[in-house]
């Protein structure tokens, strides 16, 4: 039996020029992320909402781990 099919592999990809980071499962586009909030609603949508995004093994981050949204800094509130 394909393990794969019980465990997705959710792969966040290295932030774009913007900063935006693409979501992906296997060959298919789940959405755009600017923050880790959206990454964490993009597996909601998918029905994936019982993956532990920044600690989960499933969850394949590129070009930076869950803190690392360049761009981000300028609209922290503080």
């Amino acid at each position: 039996m394909n393990n794969l099919a019980k465990h997705p592999h959710i792969v966040v990809h290295a932030p774009a020029l913007d900063g935006s980071r693409r979501v992906t499962e296997g060959d298919v586009t789940l959405g755009l992320a600017s923050h880790l909030d959206d990454v964490v609603e993009i597996l909601r949508l998918a029905d994936l909402d019982r993956i532990e995004v920044e600690e989960s093994d499933l969850v394949e981050w590129q070009g930076g781990g869950p803190e690392d949204w360049p761009g981000l800094s300028e609209h922290e509130d503080g």
